[in-house]
């Protein structure tokens, strides 16, 4: 089975991460963390930078678990593409970070975690950041 960690350059993204290595490692599951975005013009905050990625790939190297990590730009977004490994892969675990917002704030953007919550058929754990 896979540990699935929906993984943004935030501190909610890192406490997902964090959490996905301790539960892969007490499980003994493959770790897979996914940063997605739709690509385009517009800049995405929660699209990983060269930098960013590179220190993930260190931290899941040092952790000494069978991981990998994965990031998607092809015009999807991160909900599209988490419910496509969803249902191709045997996910044991979604772990996402939730972050506080306004509710005027979840009106407008809309909420990527409420989204996965409400769509993924696998048991999905909410982690905040400390």
């Amino acid at each position: 089975m896979t540990i699935l960690v929906a993984y943004a350059p935030r501190p909610e993204g890192q406490a997902a991460l964090d959490k996905g290595i301790e539960i892969a490692a007490r499980r003994r599951e493959h770790l897979m963390v996914v940063n997605a975005s739709p690509g385009g013009t517009r800049e995405d905050a929660s699209f990983a930078d060269v930098q960013d990625f590179e220190r993930v790939q260190k931290v899941l190297a040092d952790s000494g678990l069978s991981t990998e990590f994965k990031q998607f730009v092809r015009g999807k977004s991160a909900v599209e593409e988490i419910e496509a490994l969803v249902e191709t892969l045997p996910i044991s675990l979604l772990i996402i970070g939730l972050r506080k917002r306004t509710a005027v704030g979840k009106l407008i953007m809309g909420s990527v975690a409420q989204e996965l919550l409400m769509s993924v058929p696998c048991p999905v754990l909410a982690v905040k950041a400390g």
